[in-house]
């Protein structure tokens, strides 16, 4: 089975980038749980505190796709919905090196 990873890039409404940042750490709090998930890192810009990133790998699409039906994520999701301007995703294959 292949592996799978994602980068987004979430654009919080201004002012809003500390408040999308807790969301999403809470969320990645709650993503250890899950085994299927190998990374989940948010990053923040230091020079656009509204602009955060977040980094997954995943042992396989489709565990990343049950992940996106469960109760617990449907929910941070609702969550942050209302401090997000904007999200540009990007599905990505790792290919190897450290963490992959």
């Amino acid at each position: 089975m292949q592996k799978f990873s994602m980068v987004a890039k979430l654009t919080a409404k201004t002012g809003e980038g500390e408040t999308l940042a807790r969301l999403l750490l809470e969320a990645g709090t709650s993503a250890q749980a899950i085994q299927a998930c190998e990374a989940y890192v948010i990053h923040i810009s230091d020079s656009e505190p509204d602009t955060l990133w977040v980094t997954e790998i995943w042992t396989s699409a489709e565990a990343h796709a049950e992940a996106l039906t469960q109760a617990e994520t449907r929910a941070a999701i609702t969550q942050a919905m209302p401090y997000i301007a904007g999200v540009e995703g990007t599905k990505l294959r790792p290919l190897g090196g450290k963490g992959s």
